[in-house]
């Protein structure tokens, strides 16, 4: 079986009664040089493996190949048939129909990987969810050793990008709070059936044993976080106290007493910077 072959895959696909759903974001990934590469980044043959969205199967093929346990979520259950047919040879996996935003992955990954020594995510992610799903794997501080996506190639630069660079956003920051970002290779839109619009680009996320910094209150920090985001052509001075409603006087001293400028804007903050200053702000 050749799922990397249009042909093969689309006949798999219409034998099967299953067309494409505009809002489930499915761009099924075909391409065989690509899915290896991801699996092999972060997997071994004692790695269980949590993939979210397998689509076709055919990145879930290479993960059953790679790693000793897998577990698919896939929210569409017409894909039943189709990933029979794709992966039903396999016996080390096992798929679960549902929302990986609601099911209970800490659950999951006590029950079906005790045999493993370690437990990474490994997916093609819908470009409509990706920082949804990402920021809940990381908030929900699994035990999980790393995360590799395909994700669209400008959200790869952002997601990657260092905090207190121009291409940074609030979710950079948080993402860098949790983990070691890194982008590994771009893909072209070539390697998708159907294809999208845009290029896509692996990245992989190292999930940190501790963050790299120290703050008073998490919560604090990323309400100061996306305030700062808000209104990107904004100083932080004004975005912070239009989005949160603090007197600018108190922000003032604030910046003052940090010896940062009160005419600067949020995206040029390091990340320690950021921490000090949600700790004084909210004091």
């Amino acid at each position: 079986m050749n799922l990397a072959d249009i042909n093969e895959i689309t006949k798999i696909l219409e034998n099967n009664g299953f067309s494409f759903k505009k809002s489930l974001g499915q761009n099924f990934l075909i391409d065989e040089t690509v899915c290896p590469r991801m699996a092999e980044s972060c997997l071994d043959k004692n790695s269980g493996v949590i993939e979210i969205g397998p689509g076709a199967g055919v990145l879930t093929r290479e993960l059953c190949k790679t790693a000793k346990r897998v577990v698919s979520i896939e929210l569409d259950n017409r894909l039943a048939p189709v990933l029979k047919t794709s992966v039903g040879e396999f016996d080390n996996i096992k798929i679960i129909f549902g929302d990986a935003m609601k099911l209970d992955l800490k659950k999951i990954i006590e029950e079906e990987f005790k045999d493993c020594d370690r437990v990474c995510v490994c997916a093609n992610l819908p470009y409509y969810i990706t920082s949804p799903i990402i920021m809940g794997l990381l908030e929900s501080k699994l035990p999980i050793d790393c995360i590799t996506v395909m994700v669209q190639k400008e959200a790869a630069d952002r997601l990657c990008a260092k905090v207190g660079s121009r291409d940074a956003g609030a979710v950079t920051v948080a993402v860098n709070y949790f983990s070691i970002a890194e982008k590994l290779f771009d893909v072209g839109r070539q390697s998708f059936l159907p294809s999208p619009k845009v290029d896509s680009a692996v990245i992989s996320l190292k999930i940190r044993n501790a963050p790299p910094i120290t703050v008073k209150n998490e919560k604090n920090f990323f309400l100061l976080t996306k305030a700062c985001f808000a209104q990107r052509r904004k100083t932080l001075l004004n975005t912070v106290s239009n989005t949160l409603g603090i007197d600018k006087n108190h922000i003032r001293e604030c910046l003052k007493n940090l010896n940062i400028s009160e005419t600067i804007r949020g995206e040029a903050l390091t990340m320690e910077e950021l921490g000090k200053l949600s700790d004084i702000i909210f004091e």
